[in-house]
């Protein structure tokens, strides 16, 4: 059998003895310090109420500053962090819409005249749209002609009757309702063939048409 001397049993004792303490031990202590706005300053094991809002230091056991809090920086780090986050989020569904809005139009067409029969088509509804409220327009002045002799008919005599005033109060409306959308209507043409240029550019832009004829 190996004997160890007792010295070095004694030492070795000490040393796990030292290991378990150390193990053992609190954390570094640290404490809170800041200056009010009474200009005073204000230490706590927990950060004072007088600190709310303000510049923090944190301190070690020796009184060192071993960090700095500050709640005006961090709020400013965190709303550009959200504003360049939102920006991303815009550009992203930008991206996506274009994207949609490239596909869509190349499964539309296939070629030139396909956008120019498209543009003929939407030209001819809208013509079409436009004779029918000229239509309804010229029977509702057709209509005022007619009231307007009914009225005449009471001139200087009795009271026109009260349906009789409201039919011509109706045909007013009527007639401003329907020129409102027969401007609308004649105003179309110039968004119609906006639209249809718009797409014939985006169509050679993205088949290389438009770089052919230069």
């Amino acid at each position: 059998m190996i004997r160890i001397p007792a010295v070095t049993l004694i030492a070795c004792a000490f040393t796990v003895a030292s290991l378990g303490a150390e193990a053992q031990a609190p954390a570094q202590d640290v404490s809170y310090r800041c200056t009010g706005k009474d200009g005073r300053r204000y230490y706590g094991q927990t950060i004072p109420p007088q600190c709310a809002g303000l510049p923090i230091e944190l301190l070690n056991r020796q009184g060192i500053v071993i960090k700095r809090i500050d709640p005006h920086a961090d709020a400013g780090k965190k709303a550009q962090k959200e504003a360049e986050e939102l920006k991303k989020r815009q550009e992203d569904a930008a991206l996506r819409e274009e994207t949609r809005r490239t596909r869509a139009l190349l499964a539309t067409y296939t070629s030139e005249t396909d956008i120019e029969s498209a543009r003929k088509r939407a030209l001819e509804d809208n013509e079409k749209a436009v004779k029918e409220v000229e239509t309804r327009v010229a029977a509702i002045k057709t209509r005022q002609a007619q009231l307007a002799g009914e009225l005449e008919f009471y001139k200087g005599k009795n009271k026109p009757p009260p349906k009789l005033e409201q039919d011509v109060k109706n045909a007013e409306i009527d007639l401003q309702a329907q020129q409102s959308l027969l401007d609308a209507k004649k105003k179309d043409v110039n968004t119609i063939n906006a639209k249809y240029d718009e797409d014939k550019r985006r169509y050679l832009e993205l088949t290389g048409g438009g770089a052919k004829k230069k």
